[in-house]
């Protein structure tokens, strides 16, 4: 199991990833550019002292991350999901996706992707935070996977 953000916005998320990925053992994938530098105080701060900890690649651009992704399915979390996070079954090769906070992923990564999950919501509410969509999904998968306990 795997992480991946495309193209994030905000540091405290990817701070917040780094974590969840030193803390489960799972690789970040990192889909650049950024909407911030990666020496940037807020997301040393967000990471506090699980940088080193965590398995943090970084690639360019969306060419290079497809090019350069371990093998495994690509999974998106998306508000346009076509399936709900309870009906779906994870595999522990999978990479789990997540878009950019202020406009989710574009069509292009929506069409190279082997499924689309969305977490269910109650109807008023419009999304989660990135960081939190991932901490649920990263679980959800670890748990199905027998990862964790």
């Amino acid at each position: 199991m795997r992480l991946a953000l495309f193209q994030p916005d905000i540091p405290q998320n990817v701070g917040a990833c780094i974590r969840l990925s030193a803390c489960f053992g799972v690789e970040l994938h990192i889909v650049e550019p950024t909407g911030f530098r990666f020496d940037d105080r807020a997301m040393k701060r967000a990471a506090l002292d699980y940088g080193p900890l965590s398995h943090m690649r970084r690639h360019a651009d969306w060419d290079s991350f497809q090019r350069d992704r371990p093998p495994g399915r690509l999974i998106l979390f998306t508000t346009r999901g076509a399936t709900s996070m309870s009906d779906f079954v994870f595999h522990a090769d999978d990479t789990l996706l997540f878009g950019k906070e202020t406009s989710g992923a574009p069509d292009y990564v929506h069409a190279a992707v082997d499924a689309r999950v969305v977490i269910p919501l109650r109807p008023e509410a419009r999304s989660l935070n990135l960081s939190v969509t991932a901490g649920i999904a990263l679980w959800e998968g670890l748990r199905q996977t027998g990862e964790v306990d």
